[in-house]
């Protein structure tokens, strides 16, 4: 299957005294779509900045289409695409502006970034909106902008945490389509999320962790067999422990009734 796209070996990252990744081994391969889940403070997120060269100050060894992430971290972002759950847009700007100023960092031209945009928002049903100020957007219309710009270059490499926030139903359905047909074209997504239902439908490798180490990497079906269960979510709740979910609600309506 040629080299791994993304190497992590023995990634460590503390803040403060606190240590958040206590010893991440993983290799991901070229079309992979990795699902990477696990509890609030697990270590998700993290993981992320650290791949596509944010957070600079960690212990181990980390790649990204073999490139020392550490030691290059403005040669990894031109091949990566990210899409986090929150990103303080430019709101002040248009779409067509801001997406004309996302694809010149990345040293496209003018002609080619004006197509590209017009041609994306107009997948996203933004197209009559390219000369509206942001300001007036919903969350769902930024996150639709966030998608596009992280993508605009045609990353090798696609990271996302929590893409879906504050898109509706038919959006949800597009963006689930569009990562799988990224998949058949030879793209690598590294994909974080809540969404159990999301993971467990486009992964096709999830990986768990918890308290900052993996505790669960394979298929679907794989894991599912394993541990018996019916469900991605299920099989989430064996693992990390969160097996009170039914006690802990129906403690919660008597509480409401005193």
């Amino acid at each position: 299957m040629g080299s791994p796209v993304i190497e992590i070996k023995n990634l460590h990252k503390a803040y403060a005294n606190h240590l958040v990744l206590r010893g991440i081994n993983l290799e991901v391969n070229a079309g992979e779509i990795v699902g990477y889940i696990g509890p609030n403070g697990a270590g998700k997120s993290t993981t992320i900045k650290t791949l596509i060269g944010v957070l600079p100050d960690f212990a181990g060894d980390v790649r990204v289409m073999g490139i020392d992430v550490r030691q290059n971290p403005l040669e990894v972002k031109r091949y990566i695409g990210y899409v986090p759950e929150q990103a303080s847009l430019y709101e002040v700007l248009t779409p067509l502006e801001y997406l004309r100023f996302i694809g010149q960092l990345y040293g496209l031209e003018k002609q080619s970034i004006d197509k590209k945009a017009n041609d994306l928002l107009q997948i996203f049903d933004l197209y009559a909106n390219r000369d509206d100020r942001m300001t007036t957007f919903s969350k769902g219309m930024r996150q639709k902008v966030l998608l596009i710009s992280g993508l605009i270059h045609n990353p090798e490499v696609i990271f996302l945490d929590e893409p879906l926030s504050g898109l509706d139903a038919n959006a949800v359905i597009l963006v689930k389509e569009i990562l799988a047909q990224l998949s058949v074209a030879g793209k690598t997504l590294f994909y974080s999320s809540h969404l159990m239902d999301v993971v467990e439908k486009i992964s096709d490798r999830i990986v768990l962790i918890d308290k900052g180490v993996v505790i669960a990497d394979g298929s679907f079906e794989e894991l599912k067999a394993q541990r018996e269960t019916g469900s991605l979510e299920q099989l989430f709740n064996q693992l990390t422990g969160n097996n009170e979910h039914v006690r802990v609600a129906e403690g919660f309506v008597e509480a409401m009734k005193k």
